[in-house]
């Protein structure tokens, strides 16, 4: 992998992340940008203890441009976008309008590939490789900033879930606390390790679903499955076997292997409602240990921490979405129409032949 870091013309950070060590990327940002204004504020909600950002300057983000105004194209002739070359293998740049800036965090953008038209389902295994190893450096390198705790890489796909650009790329937040999410985990490891003596809750997690029946997929190096008490009508939680807190863990096995099962996932997501159906649009989540102090989650270290990719569809059945209304928006207790052990057989039916 060669690495090349640049500057757009409002002074934002560009990172050409290429297969080819010979690349060349010295194509400049000929647009005429001023320089990126943000107005990004974290509140805190004295009640809930959880955290909100307020980011106005959102509301002017490009919304659903036709195809040939993508912004994550690469750029050719006057047609001009936040990629100055003519083509690229994977480019992340920070977020234009970013929901976390400054003190308050930092937002990024991961383009997968330059082909408009694909899907992270339809990158070769060398090329979902490249986005790991752009994943792993982009958390090591926002690690280091003093005012991130936690990288939160993931891909929104589907204009089901809200997506306002097709061209394939997730994003990469980098929180300046702990999120809510990553704390209820590191509470409940916490009280299951002083519970049992010191038995770790992801292990035990892991363990379980190995010896059950809702194992999806499973390779040398990783294992996924749907959780017993999954959330989401058909959910999907990918593990490395070996317990590593975040992406800089993993070894060259691991990493030789994720394409091949990452790749088998999605595809296989794609078949859950038969052809003909549309696309099923899904979120993949990373979730790393936080980079912050854990002083507050008694006992747990980070490398108590399991490293997993959540996966799941919003999409319950053909033609129809699963919505968080009353009890899921405005209690936080989610009512699964779809039996996990169910959602699990299914995924199995799919397998690529």
């Amino acid at each position: 992998m060669k690495k090349t870091s640049t500057r757009l013309a409002d002074g934002r950070e560009l990172i050409y992340y290429d297969l080819r060590d010979d690349t060349v990327r010295d194509a400049v940002d000929r647009r005429p940008l001023e320089r990126t204004v943000t107005t990004s504020e974290i509140r805190r909600d004295p009640l809930l203890g959880d955290s909100v950002a307020v980011a106005s300057h959102r509301q002017g983000r490009t919304y659903h441009p036709p195809a040939d105004e993508c912004p994550l194209c690469p750029s050719a002739g006057e047609r001009l976008s936040e990629i100055p070359d003519a083509s690229y293998d994977v480019a992340v740049f920070e977020n234009r309008f970013p929901s976390l800036a400054g003190d308050s965090g930092r937002c990024e953008v991961v383009c997968f590939t330059s082909d408009h038209d694909a899907a992270f389902a339809d990158l070769s295994e060398e090329q979902a490789r490249l986005v790991l190893d752009a994943w792993t450096d982009r958390t090591s390198e926002l690690s280091h900033l003093s005012s991130v705790e936690q990288v939160f890489c993931f891909e929104n796909r589907g204009a089901e879930i809200g997506v306002t650009l097709g061209h394939p790329h997730g994003q990469i937040y980098a929180y300046p606390f702990t999120t809510p999410r990553t704390a209820l985990m590191l509470r409940s490891l916490a009280a299951h390790k002083e519970a049992t003596g010191g038995e770790n809750l992801f292990d035990a997690v892991v363990e379980r679903e190995l010896a059950g029946e809702r194992v999806v997929l499973e390779g040398e190096h990783w294992v996924a499955f749907v959780p017993y008490a999954a959330h989401w009508p058909y959910e999907v939680h990918l593990y490395p076997k070996r317990r590593v807190p975040d992406l800089l863990g993993l070894d060259e096995a691991a990493r030789t292997e994720f394409p091949q099962v990452y790749l088998e996932l999605l595809r296989r997501f794609d078949r859950i409602f038969g052809e003909g159906e549309p696309p099923t649009p899904y979120i993949a989540a990373w979730h790393q240990a936080p980079f912050g102090s854990l002083e507050e989650f008694d006992g747990v270290a980070r490398d108590d921490f399991a490293l997993h990719l959540e996966l799941f569809t919003i999409r319950r059945t053909s033609g129809k979405l699963k919505f968080l209304a009353g009890s899921e928006s405005g209690m936080n207790v989610f009512i699964n129409d779809v039996p996990p052990e169910r959602a699990a057989e299914r995924l199995r039916e799919v397998a690529s032949s």
